[in-house]
């Protein structure tokens, strides 16, 4: 084979298995997506308990002042709760 006929294999799968990678990746994420937007949404208890956990670990590591995190939380639960 000359070489000419050799780059332009090489470069024919090369393109090709970059094709195949970025639909794999494609049909991954479309996949997960889906997963999400399907799945049921957690209950308003399970919701605030997370934002709780995760405020108190932001004052923790001091991220945020324990007022902050308080009015945060207000905030976030009235939105979650359909109050806002």
């Amino acid at each position: 084979m000359n070489r000419r006929a050799i780059q332009y294999v090489n470069r024919s799968t090369a393109a090709a298995a970059s094709s195949l990678t970025t639909a794999a990746t494609s049909v991954a994420a479309a996949a997960l997506a889906a997963s999400i937007i399907l799945s049921p949404a957690a209950e308003a208890s399970v919701r605030l308990d997370g934002v709780q956990a995760d405020l108190a670990r932001a004052v923790q590591l001091h991220q945020v002042t324990p007022e902050q995190a308080a009015k945060f939380e207000a905030k976030l639960a009235g939105r979650i709760l359909g109050d806002a």
